[in-house]
């Protein structure tokens, strides 16, 4: 196979194949490492490319295949990471000025589990400054190229992510995820991006934007490669106390795709008010395949939902100020104007709004568990916009005008607010080529019915297996 043909491959393909040794964990690493460096100075995906410890990497797979020691579906995989999880002896920047050289002592736990897993590390992914942005612009490493349109946005933060495993410059990636922001890139990429459950995956070793928000978890171009990284990451870590004891399920076999006799619900409430006319299409249109695969679909309501911008503001602002402050009182100036601007007004928020925002997000909690007790998720937009041009800061829709900011974050942040386990992946294009996400929403802890909805629809979905054209 060429290498074109090799970086199309889906993990559990490329696993496949890699198991069965017709194909060497050498070629195929090269030939993502050669689609790299063809491309990667336009689209501007990595920060870091590791190419010499790739290699290694994937000399070491090749003799643990070979000789018998095959350790699963990840083993010999070439993934990438954002660049704030930690890595030893790799420099970690966060996108950022302040932390361009840091080369930190010890691996994310994350990390170690992908290496444990035998996953070969390819770089680490461009973002927005210390991920505290959905638009994914940088001014310091530049913006990455999202390849369904390079004067489009990637969205953010996990821009690098979205844009590297869209164009085929790794197998998968991690990204992070505070207000929507695995989930924006995948929709404005048109890949899939699960946020699992608050507390499913550890978040020790990675760099905090706002601790009780953070969410990390994978990439992918399929729902399957999904499920193959998040086996490998999710569980209990003592490095973390936010992480959970429940058990792990067997991802790949709970997510049976057969769908019958599931229930969807369809919230209209926030959600579907000012869409873009083509993403409403899509996502409707998504709900209807969803419902001819036997699938039962209604329209539910949560009242309160409105009330999660507020306390999400609240949440964020005081959390990244609280991490920030050494820096800005030292550093401001080396800040991105944006990203300086937020941290800053962290500085006006109350210690009684910050507790009324944490009182507002367990009765959000409630609401959204209760809703959950009667449905099996939840069928919302990934966003309410297709990916503006980079340089829009406006976009008006149904005749209102908003920050392109406040239209991207505000059908996936109030997932965060309540912490439970979102999937985005694509359901249709525009007529301009842009892909429009669809996300479900599921139960704490209960990632597999996701998966499994989300393998069930790809079997019809007008999106599975498109790519986008290759640069001219």
């Amino acid at each position: 196979m060429d290498a074109d043909a090799l970086t199309r491959l889906s993990i559990a393909e490329a696993g496949e194949r890699l198991r069965r040794r017709t194909l060497s964990p050498v070629e195929l690493t090269r030939a993502y490492l050669d689609r790299i460096r063809g491309e990667d100075a336009a689209a501007r995906c990595y920060i870091t490319v590791l190419e010499e410890r790739a290699l290694a990497e994937a000399a070491a797979a090749e003799r643990e295949i070979g000789s018998g020691r095959y350790r699963g579906p990840l083993h010999g995989i070439p993934i990438a990471m954002k660049d704030l999880v930690m890595t030893r002896g790799i420099r970690t920047t966060c996108g950022s000025r302040i932390l361009k050289d840091w080369v930190p002592g010890t691996d994310a736990t994350v990390a170690v589990r992908l290496a444990e897993a035998g996953a070969i590390l390819l770089g680490k992914l461009n973002m927005h400054e210390f991920a505290y942005g959905p638009t994914g612009v940088n001014p310091h490493y530049g913006t990455a190229a999202n390849p369904w349109g390079r004067d489009r946005m990637p969205g953010g933060s996990s821009s690098g992510s979205g844009a590297a495993v869209a164009a085929g410059l790794c197998a998968g990636a991690l990204g992070t995820d505070t207000g929507g922001s695995i989930r924006i890139p995948a929709s404005l990429c048109g890949i899939v991006g699960l946020k699992p459950t608050y507390g499913r995956v550890s978040r020790a070793g990675v760099v905090p934007l706002a601790w009780s928000l953070d969410h990390i978890g994978p990439m992918t171009r399929t729902v399957t490669d999904a499920a193959l990284l998040l086996q490998a990451l999710a569980g209990h870590d003592p490095a973390d106390p936010s992480t959970a004891a429940a058990a792990v399920p067997d991802y790949r076999r709970a997510s049976d795709p057969d769908p019958r006799g599931l229930r969807i619900g369809v919230v209209r409430e926030v959600f579907f008010e000012r869409l873009h006319p083509e993403v409403r299409a899509a996502v409707e249109a998504a709900a209807r395949a969803l419902e001819g695969l036997g699938v039962r679909v209604e329209d539910i309501r949560l009242p309160r939902i409105h009330h999660a911008g507020p306390a999400a503001f609240a949440i964020i602002t005081a959390e990244s100020m609280a991490y920030h402050e050494p820096y800005l009182k030292t550093r401001a100036s080396e800040y991105g104007a944006d990203v300086r601007a937020r941290l800053l007004t962290g500085q006006f928020v109350l210690a009684t709004q910050y507790l009324k925002a944490q009182r507002a997000r367990q009765i959000l909690r409630a609401e959204v568990d209760g809703t959950l007790t009667s449905v099996d998720a939840l069928l919302l937009p990934t966003t309410p916009i297709p990916a503006p041009r980079t340089d829009e800061r406006e976009a008006t829709v149904d005749g209102v005008r908003d920050d392109v900011r406040a239209w991207l974050t505000r059908c996936t942040r109030p997932i965060n607010v309540t912490g439970h386990p979102a999937l985005s992946l694509p359901c249709g294009l525009t007529t301009e080529g842009l892909p429009v996400g669809l996300q479900l929403v599921g139960r704490h802890f209960d990632e597999a019915t996701l998966l499994r909805l989300g393998r069930a629809y790809e079997t019809v979905s007008p999106l599975h297996d498109r790519r986008p054209a290759p640069p001219a």
